[in-house]
């Protein structure tokens, strides 16, 4: 959980959150080793390489994390025209829309990645599109090279199109694409699985976003990412494909652990029938799912965005060079759970205010229609929350909290606080309206 004081916090730079991509890459090249010498230490002047993969080559154009798939190809299309992708039509959604892979690669092992099978998880879409970029234009870089001599990399962005273009996690037929791996009653799924059968992929990115509520724990912070290496089956148990998913999955962690500490959790493991995730690991593709949650001051993911593309990037890497093969897997293996029972925010130790009464002692507990921009706040719960938990707290004792707008409303019979109404909540020293503000929640409409 994060307590908000009531001046800003700073966060990583992006120097500082695209390092461990440069640590990841440097620390391997050539080609893959059947036994693996230990990794080196970062060389010098790692961090401007990261920052030249990240920085230099992320698409402008894409700088929100809502986008309909035209506009996406409109931006991303002349990238994958370079020399050295090929996208092929791999099936159309359920309202008539192009599904396309990307293939780069000249490797004999295949990796397949699928983005946005939840048409508002865009996270990884937009890291996918400055991979492209990388890709096609960093010729002669040694990281690209190896990952074009090592691989073949086949990217499907955007499988749900018709989500995308409402925004919405479902496709156009309300159906759960990700719970569709034993029907197959979508274009989207059949598409996604035929496409896996036709590859016999060796490993698979399954790409998504979380709730950001999410956190790592119970008691810990906001979950900027997830990670998990897929059951197979119910028991749970490993065999040689979850094996190599979850030193993947270690490695990741080991990349990202110092950029986002305490911030990257593991995610629910039960095994699910439907699922594709568990049943690319099931049908031999070594598979880890990554999850983008949330981080503070990231409205449109654009911190989060990078964070996929030094996940991916630093994994793809790991698999051209065989450097997975020696990860840690207590780096993966001890993660946190996730933890989603619980609100967005919580004003703790402030006394209710509601005109022409006493001031009551009450917690606020509220979440927000957009929990990734906190916009939108609603009230949830009043009362003693002592032992409720949220994203971010916020210490109101000896503070004052007053209702603003349609929150609090009067009748012939008293004054009503409205549960589930928009919250404008300013926080002031004192009882009196007139007294001095310390913070606003929401806005007066």
């Amino acid at each position: 959980m994060n307590r908000l004081s009531l001046s800003p916090r700073s966060l990583p730079s992006s120097a500082a959150v695209l390092f461990s991509l440069a640590f990841a890459l440097s620390a391997c090249s050539g080609a893959h080793q059947a036994t693996p010498a230990p990794a080196p230490a970062p060389a010098p002047g790692a961090q401007s390489a990261a920052l030249r993969i990240a920085e230099r080559y992320r698409v402008a154009a894409i700088t929100t994390r809502r986008f309909t798939p035209e506009a996406y190809w409109r931006i991303v299309g002349p990238l994958v025209a370079k020399p050295g992708f090929r996208t092929e039509e791999i099936g159309r959604s359920l309202n008539g829309r192009p599904i396309r892979a990307v293939t780069f690669g000249e490797g004999k092992t295949t990796v397949l990645l699928w983005s946005q099978m939840h048409g508002d998880e865009a996270t990884a879409t937009m890291a996918l599109a400055d991979i492209f970029r990388f890709l096609g234009e960093a010729t002669g870089d040694s990281v690209r090279e190896r990952l074009r001599r090592g691989l073949r990399i086949v990217a499907v962005p955007m499988l749900n199109p018709d989500g995308a273009e409402h925004f919405q996690r479902r496709n156009a037929a309300a159906i759960d694409i990700n719970r569709d791996a034993r029907r197959l009653a979508t274009p989207e799924g059949r598409a996604l699985k035929a496409l896996r059968d036709r590859l016999s992929p060796a490993f698979g990115f399954n790409l998504h976003d979380q709730n950001a509520r999410t956190r790592v724990g119970r008691d810990g912070k906001q979950a900027a990412i997830a990670l998990l290496a897929p059951a197979f089956s119910e028991d749970r148990s490993y065999n040689a494909v979850r094996t190599r998913a979850r030193l993947l999955a270690a490695a990741v962690a080991q990349t990202l652990a110092p950029e986002i500490p305490g911030r990257i959790a593991k995610y629910d493991d039960t095994f699910n029938v439907r699922a594709f995730g568990d049943n690319m690991q099931r049908w031999g593709t070594s598979t880890i799912l990554i999850e983008s949650g949330a981080l503070p001051d990231d409205p449109q993911k654009q911190r989060l965005r990078a964070l996929n593309v030094v996940a991916i990037l630093s994994a793809l890497d790991a698999i051209a060079t065989g450097r997975y093969e020696r990860a840690d897997p207590a780096a993966y293996d001890t993660l946190p759970f996730n933890a989603t029972d619980g609100y967005d925010l919580l004003v703790r130790g402030g006394r209710l205010v509601l005109p022409h009464q006493a001031p009551v002692a009450a917690d606020l507990a509220i979440d927000y229609e957009d929990a990734v921009a906190h916009t939108g706040p609603i009230v949830r719960d009043v009362g003693d929350l002592s032992d409720a938990v949220a994203v971010d707290t916020i210490d109101a004792t000896g503070l004052f909290l007053h209702p603003v707008g349609v929150l609090a409303y009067s009748d012939g019979e008293g004054t009503w606080l409205r549960l589930g109404a928009p919250a404008t909540i300013e926080i002031r020293r004192g009882a009196d309206r007139t007294s001095a503000l310390v913070r606003r929640i929401g806005h007066v409409r």
